[in-house]
């Protein structure tokens, strides 16, 4: 796998030959490699608003209810991580509407706390990134999207408003949004807040779960002016933050840990704290919405930082990042090029006695020139392919400097092979870089050392088929990921510069059944997720988990006109790859969602949540199979009921 670079570099150059020669010199069209169907097989997934408001999200794991290859933790929103092919999300590029998000300052902690209330859409690219997402996509990236204020208003309308409210009856649950919106000539507005509130919950044999109460709170503010020639500029800033009554145990230097992602450590006794997660985002976004010949630019600012308060440690990582990109017409499609940069920092203290008493600072700067290109080379192929070049500069703790340079190629083709059958694949070799350390734990008992520093680097590679006939749809690919050289985030010892191998290899199927007034999709993806050669542990924080066989359901019927009815299904096989084996579990949603004819602005929705009440944890979360943790289960049956008004 380590001469994926040559190969690719040599794919792309034969490719632009080749496109230079048979394409025309103008873009006719839809681009059929950014179909949602190619772009599936390829591994990029699009969850849509429709998909959304089916699940009715109202937690990152809601988010990805019916997937397969993309699970997120339970537990409270503190706790929340998600998992791409058995990947943690902090060796992916994570965006929110464009903006670069960091990754959590302590293990025991979700990466990108969020709350999904606005969500328009979610793009997640397994394995195989383009190089305009970004740098450090060694796995791929999430790409998450918020709505404006032109996705609410009604047409001709200048103000609107929607408020909605859920109860639920595990753990006396209740969640409420409230969201206005306006327009008055070029000027745009929103502003949106949301509260959830319950106590902790029970699992699915009745039992208690301590230090799981929800306690979130989110607020979002944009601003956007519009001038007739197109020329937009929005500002954006949200606030993100969940507290409550967290588990907490006695660890180094006799302090205490919060642990919300466990449910409980063996011969620890549990103490409950208050415990903090907090994430601040800022972006200025400059767009042309009425672009005219070569000129289609995008310029974008942002500041983002997340904050977390663990009791006996405390960090923060702070991000600030821009990019500037155009997208040019070319020959049957599109190129798109620019530059980006980010400066982000992780710092932390400890607050025990000693060297458990410790502070520290580490610094990492990278800047950033890529291209991609995107186009229908014949009528039956379709390609894209990229390169960017990163240079870095990391400041360690003790005040030594790293630098290095790296190139990232990427390319994928689609092939038309019948009236039927499609061929895809693609293959990538992505500069990874330095890694920030874990800012709460920085020189934490002990001053860090970086010897053997160096950078990482990933391939990856993925081929497949899908079949369309009518309203059905199948298809099935292989991947590969490997991530090699990652340096120790959470060091042993202090010893920054160890190093590791993370594999995932395996499979992604997909069949459904798309009709006019409903849907059924079953996904199927096994991933055998290795470090250092060996089978993942499921605390392996910063690298990924022990997924094996997950199968992922979701439907949808619409009765009539004003009643939908459907469910998703997550179903996890018993995993026998790993040392001790992980049981299988198979948990059920179901909702009904009516809106009434002489009121098309209102609908109200139950939803049954854990509908045959089974007792699990989730094949994603911490702990799971460790003989000195007690996991974290799932919530057990519950009964929602939602009221949603548009006005």
């Amino acid at each position: 796998m380590k001469t994926y670079g040559w190969i690719l570099t040599g794919a792309v150059a034969a490719t632009g030959a080749a496109q230079a020669q048979e394409a025309d010199p103008y873009f006719l069209g839809t681009l059929r490699i950014e179909s949602s169907a190619a772009q599936a097989l390829l591994g990029n997934e699009e969850i849509d608003e429709e998909d959304l408001d089916n699940r009715n999200a109202a937690t990152t794991k809601d988010v990805f209810a019916g997937e397969s290859s993309i699970t997120a933790s339970g537990g409270a929103a503190i706790a929340q991580k998600v998992y791409v092919n058995g990947i943690e999300e902090s060796l992916l590029s994570i965006t929110i509407d464009g903006a670069r998000q960091n990754k959590s300052a302590f293990h025991h902690t979700g990466n990108v706390l969020l709350d999904p209330a606005l969500l328009k859409r979610v793009e997640v690219s397994e394995g195989i990134a383009p190089a305009d997402a970004g740098p450090g996509a060694l796995a791929g990236r999430i790409a998450y999207e918020t709505k404006d204020a032109g996705d609410l208003l009604e047409e001709g309308d200048t103000f609107g408003g929607m408020t909605s409210t859920t109860v639920g009856t595990n753990g006396d649950s209740a969640r409420g949004n409230l969201t206005l919106f306006g327009r008055q000539g070029g000027f745009e507005y929103l502003l949106s807040a949301t509260r959830h509130k319950s106590s902790d919950y029970d699992d699915g044999a009745g039992v208690r779960v301590p230090g799981t109460e929800a306690d979130l709170t989110d607020y979002i503010l944009k601003l956007a002016y519009e001038a007739d020639s197109g020329s937009r500029l929005e500002f954006s800033a949200s606030q993100t933050e969940d507290t409550g009554t967290r588990s907490a145990q006695a660890g180094p230097g006799g302090i205490l840990f919060t642990r919300p992602d466990f449910a409980a450590v063996v011969g620890r006794p549990s103490v409950f704290v208050d415990a903090l997660s907090k994430r601040m985002s800022y972006t200025l976004t400059y767009t042309d919405e009425k672009p005219e010949g070569w000129f289609d630019p995008m310029i974008q600012l942002s500041y983002n930082e997340q904050e977390i308060d663990a009791s006996g440690v405390w960090g923060v990582n702070e991000s600030l990042s821009g990019i500037v990109q155009n997208e040019w017409q070319i020959g049957n499609g599109t190129l798109t090029a620019g530059l980006d940069f980010f400066h982000e920092t992780a710092k932390g203290r400890g607050r025990g006695p000693g060297p458990f008493g410790s502070s520290g600072k580490e610094e990492l700067t990278n800047l950033g020139l890529f291209a991609q290109a995107r186009q229908d080379v014949t009528d039956r192929v379709s390609v894209s392919y990229g390169a960017r070049v990163d240079t870095q500069e990391f400041k360690a703790a003790t005040g030594q400097t790293f630098e290095e340079t790296g190139v990232s190629v990427n390319g994928a083709v689609d092939v038309i092979l019948s009236d039927r059958w499609t061929l895809n694949a693609g293959v990538a070799s992505s500069f990874g870089g330095y890694e920030l350390g874990e800012a709460a734990l920085i020189n934490f008992g002990g001053a860090w050392n970086y010897a053997g520093f160096t950078t990482s680097r990933a391939n990856a590679a993925r081929i497949g088929l899908r079949y369309e006939s009518g309203p059905w749809e199948a298809s099935g690919a292989i991947f590969y990921t490997e991530v090699n050289d990652i340096n120790a985030v959470l060091p042993t010892g202090g010893a920054r510069g160890a190093q590791s191998d993370l594999v995932s290899q395996g499979f992604d199927g997909s069949l459904g059944y798309y009709g006019s007034k409903g849907f059924f999709r079953a996904n199927y993806t096994y991933a055998d997720v290795e470090l250092n050669n060996a089978a993942i542990g499921s605390t392996a924080y910063y690298f990924g988990r022990p997924m094996g066989h997950i199968i992922g359901l979701e439907a949808a019927y619409d009765l009539n006109p004003h009643l939908r009815i459907g469910g998703t299904a997550e179903i996890a096989l018993d995993n026998h790859d790993t040392p001790v084996k992980l049981s299988g579990y198979e948990a059920v949603d179901l909702y009904a969602a009516y809106t009434p004819k002489s009121m098309q602005n209102v609908e109200f929705r139950l939803d049954v949540r854990n509908v045959f009440d089974e007792t699990y944890a989730s094949r994603s979360s911490d702990g799971v199979g460790l003989p000195n943790v007690v996991a974290l289960n799932e919530p057990g049956q519950s009964f929602e009921l939602t009221a949603k008004i548009k006005f």
